[in-house]
């Protein structure tokens, strides 16, 4: 039970800071940043890669990874069926699903870390880089917005990467490096 209250008081404490660093130009901007870890954003340019490189199973790997993590997390969703904050006015129209875990958390790590994790590639540094913070701007706008808690997103981002990780160690998406 105390568990539960560290938790309670970290989510709280997390979405009191973000709400004390709100301004008007953050407000616009995280606005629009959640957008990339939209499965409408997401989904699109998953199968757009993999339609562009037909017969690359490493395409294939991050549109299975993306749909797969999306559909886990929308089940936990269902299974949790935690209401969404309210300690804070939301700064966009509260999303009608429940909060935990954050789908958006759960998208955007998926891709990211399929796309870095994907057989037969070497992403750079930089590549990872921008993944990197692609990622971080979505979690950092899902508190912002007011529209989930911490352990949303950190939840969302472990389910993700458990999820990528099994994938990945699939037959299918195996590779023998030498």
């Amino acid at each position: 039970m105390e568990s539960v209250m560290n938790v309670s008081a970290w989510d709280h404490a997390g979405l009191a800071l973000v709400h004390a660093a709100r301004t008007p130009w953050l407000d616009s901007l995280f606005a629009v940043l959640t957008w990339l870890g939209s499965l409408a954003v997401l989904l699109p340019l998953a199968l757009l890669i993999w339609w562009r490189r037909r017969g690359d199973g490493s395409a294939a790997f991050v549109a299975a990874a993306l749909i797969g993590a999306s559909a886990l997390g929308h089940l936990f969703k269902l299974i949790a069926a935690r209401p969404r904050p309210d300690l804070f006015p939301p700064l966009i129209p509260m999303p009608e699903d429940w909060s935990f875990p954050s789908a958006h958390a759960v998208q955007v790590t998926a891709f990211a870390l399929a796309w870095t994790l994907r057989p037969g590639t070497s992403p750079g540094r930089i590549e990872i880089l921008v993944l990197l913070v692609a990622a971080a701007l979505v979690f950092v706008s899902r508190l912002y917005l007011q529209v989930h808690f911490p352990s949303d997103v950190v939840a969302g981002a472990l389910l993700a990467t458990l999820w990528v990780v099994f994938l990945r160690r699939l037959p299918a998406w195996r590779e023998n490096r030498q």
